[in-house]
């Protein structure tokens, strides 16, 4: 039955064809045609994703699998000889490359720079006698742009005598340098162009005479002088640590009145501080007296008993006064009185009404504000201005006291650790004891005087940090930015050591916009070292 049905089918086909022989030519002829313009419109139409130009499609309206965005048309590239094609890399990962000018790199997104090709070594001039060094001979592989920047070793110092060159910098990274013109691999930015000058030429900027004068310039020439050593710096008063005395208990008892109310009281020298309960000072007296009444019996051991009894009351702290009394009297004094030995003031106080006291106990300290201390801190670098001995002059200018004249007492041996400073002691008479411990003071210290040396204005100076500059004028519009080497500072001017000569002009006004201006066009040059270190070959 199935075999019936398809041989029906098959008549039925072939009649239709008899019937209309033009038709079906036309129908085949137009299904040519088709088939033919429908290959030519996927050789002529492609479409790419405008992120991921590697989806590539021959369908309108398709979206990119990656990030679902429509793909774009494609004009068709005309063929192109792969023998001369233009190969580009990317300068972050060598490895990527493409044919087409403007791809990204899909890893880092960078543009895609033209891969260089190193001209072929000709080995045929440089045959070597061993077969071995022969055979074993290979020509290096060609290097990219991004291997040239970051796997370079150090640069080589030109020589003395060599010219000028050219060099390519990323403008946003200054230490990118290439020998040939390329993109930053960080950025992507195009390099610079920038001539680098041989090792011993002078950076010089040229500023024209409006431009000085906008800029407000003003230039001073350097010329000798004498620089006094002057130091004016910060001190603080002090006690005078020689005038201090403490007041010790040498016997146990009990404070029974005290005559000294708080510290900072002012006494008086021999002025009542307290009375003490000793049972010590009594047996000392009762000894002192009875070597009187033996003194009377037996002129000789007497006389001795007697001078080493009063020397016992001595020592235990008991005044001549008392001892006297003791003599006149002939009784025994229960409450012994002590004296202030000097004036002063009292600075600590550890004595009270009733209070039992020991040997060793600091009770009172007196310290005599007839003279004070002006400890003063000078820098590491002035310290070999100064010795014992030398004027000073110290203003109090809250006190009323200006320009007090004295000198050097001391230096100490030791810098504090913490502000690396020198200290140095001046003593001054204070009669009035109008100069009070802790109060801060002006100091300046004189030192020796250096004559004929080369200085110029402080304001001339460019502090860096790393080293001292200065800006000279070698024409009327040229200037250069030149280190120096500086001494002693003093009086608004500083003594150069080396850099610069007496009779050249250096910029005191508006210095610092040309110093930048000569960095920038010398980077390239101190990048390379080559004021650091003398010149090596690079093999």
């Amino acid at each position: 039955m199935k075999h019936a049905i398809l041989l029906i089918t098959i008549a039925g086909f072939l009649a239709g064809l008899c019937t209309n022989p033009v038709a079906a030519q036309q129908a085949a002829t137009h299904s040519h045609i088709s088939t033919h313009q429908h290959q030519h419109d996927a050789e002529k139409a492609s479409y790419s994703c405008p992120m991921h130009p590697e989806v590539i499609s021959h369908k309108s309206g398709d979206t990119c699998p990656k990030c679902n965005m429509f793909l774009e048309e494609v004009s068709p590239e005309p063929a192109i000889d792969h023998s001369a094609e233009t190969t580009y890399i990317c300068p972050m990962h060598p490895e990527v490359s493409s044919h087409k000018q403007g791809d990204r790199g899909p890893k880092c997104n960078m543009l895609l720079v033209v891969k260089e090709e190193e001209e072929e070594v000709d080995h045929s001039q440089h045959q070597h006698a061993q077969d071995e060094q022969t055979e074993t001979l290979a020509v290096q592989p060609t290097q990219s742009v991004a291997d040239k920047v970051f796997n370079t070793v150090k640069p080589s110092l030109l020589p003395s005598d060599a010219e000028p060159s050219i060099k390519y910098v990323c403008p946003m990274h200054p230490h990118i340098v290439s020998d040939t013109q390329g993109t930053c691999p960080i950025c992507g930015m195009n390099l610079e162009k920038v001539t680098m000058g041989a090792a011993t030429e002078e950076i010089v900027v040229g500023v024209s005479g409006g431009m000085q004068q906008a800029l407000g310039m003003r230039t001073q020439q350097v010329e000798r002088d004498t620089l006094w050593r002057l130091v004016k710096t910060i001190g603080t008063v002090e006690y005078n640590e020689d005038s201090i005395t403490h007041v010790h208990a040498r016997v146990t008892g009990w404070v029974e009145k005290l005559h000294i109310n708080n510290v900072g009281q002012k006494i008086k020298k021999g002025q009542l501080m307290y009375e003490l309960y000793s049972p010590e000072l009594i047996n000392a007296q009762d000894d002192y007296l009875q070597a009187l009444d033996y003194l009377e019996q037996d002129n000789q051991r007497g006389g001795i008993l007697e001078r080493k009894a009063r020397q016992r009351l001595a020592l235990l702290g008991v005044s001549s006064k008392i001892i006297q009394q003791l003599e006149t009297s002939g009784e025994t004094v229960f409450r012994v009185p002590f004296y202030a030995p000097q004036d002063g003031v009292v600075s600590q106080m550890d004595i009270r009404d009733g209070m039992y006291i020991q040997p060793g106990n600091a009770l009172i300290e007196l310290v005599d504000l007839s003279t004070v201390w002006v400890i003063a801190d000078v820098f590491e670098n002035e310290q070999s201005w100064l010795e014992k001995g030398r004027p000073a002059e110290v203003t109090a200018s809250a006190q009323g006291l200006f320009d007090l004249e004295s000198d050097i007492d001391y230096i100490y041996p030791e810098l504090d650790p913490v502000t690396r400073a020198m200290r140095v002691r001046v003593k001054l008479a204070n009669p009035n004891a109008s100069l009070r411990p802790g109060t801060l003071v002006d100091v300046s210290l004189f030192g020796g005087p250096k004559r004929n040396i080369i200085t110029i204005p402080t304001e001339a100076l460019i502090l860096t940090g790393r080293e001292n500059r200065v800006v000279v004028q070698r024409h009327d519009s040229g200037f250069t930015s030149v280190p120096v080497k500086v001494g002693i500072i003093a009086q608004g001017k500083a003594e150069i050591i080396e850099g610069i000569n007496e009779g050249d002009h250096v910029v005191v006004s508006g210095q610092f916009l040309l110093d930048s201006e000569a960095s920038i066009q010398g980077s390239l040059l101190r990048l390379s070292g080559a004021d650091k270190a003398p010149a090596a070959h690079n093999h």
